[in-house]
């Protein structure tokens, strides 16, 4: 089952009964306050997790019944790390903010706990501590812009083989691809035009920050690909790098 499926289906992922949704909660709270704490700067992961939650200052203070310029403070380092008690209500705080929107975020992780795929169709997902400015990104991607998105930063990146996962990944397990943020990067590589890539980044729901064809520059990209990816708002990129070496420096962000 492939990206057939993926454009015909509507991936529900709601069907989660109280038991399991609170012990979904539990568990994320748990791996993100333990990155936070275990941060080598607390308070740019804590920033890291409020924006990808769509969260504002104001918002997370309000939460917390405590003024914006003390979120704003831990961020920035003004103040001490947070302890494990601050942190706990702050993710507490993330939490309840996101059930009271209808859970999505929370649903999302639902879906990417058990998350394994073999090494052949996902060559590397990885989650960063904090968010990176995607030009670094690109840099160790060794790619060129063709399209600026919305977003200029990532939280995670996920490098795909491009044929395998349409041929063998169900409309579910693409949707596991994105990790825990959906504000990453997807690399699909050994494409040959960037079509399927970019077609799917239609029907898939939210979009990445961004996405980089490897295998082919900009002479071989797909006509209406430039087109697609500024329709929904994601930067695109292509790279030519050899695979190897790309990993390798992914592995050093």
């Amino acid at each position: 089952m492939g990206f057939d499926t993926l454009f015909g289906t509507d991936c529900d992922v709601s069907r989660m009964d109280n038991g399991d949704r609170e012990a979904t909660r539990a568990d994320l709270a748990r791996r993100i306050a333990g990155e936070i704490t275990l941060s080598e700067d607390p308070g740019a992961t804590l920033r890291k997790w409020r924006t990808d939650f769509d969260v504002s200052q104001t918002a997370l203070a309000d939460q917390l019944d405590v003024s914006s310029s003390v979120i704003s403070d831990y961020e920035s380092g003004r103040r001490s790390s947070p302890g494990i008690g601050v942190v706990s209500r702050m993710v507490e705080a993330l939490l309840d903010i996101d059930e009271r929107r209808g859970g999505g975020r929370i649903r999302q992780y639902a879906r990417v706990i058990s998350a394994g795929f073999e090494s052949d169709v996902v060559y590397d997902l990885r989650e960063y501590s904090t968010a990176l400015p995607l030009s670094t990104f690109y840099e160790a991607m060794g790619a060129t812009e063709i399209v600026r998105g919305d977003r200029d930063t990532v939280n995670g990146h996920t490098v795909i083989n491009s044929i395998a996962a349409i041929t063998r990944l169900s409309s579910e397990e693409f949707y596991r691809l994105y990790g825990q943020s959906t504000n990453r990067a997807l690399v699909f590589t050994g494409v040959t035009r960037g079509e399927s890539p970019l077609v799917a980044m239609r029907v898939v729901n939210p979009t990445p920050n961004a996405v980089v064809l490897h295998g082919i520059d900009e002479d071989d990209l797909w006509e209406y690909a430039p087109d697609l990816a500024r329709v929904d708002g994601f930067s695109l990129a292509v790279s030519t790098r050899e695979i190897e070496e790309i990993l390798e420096d992914l592995g050093e962000l």
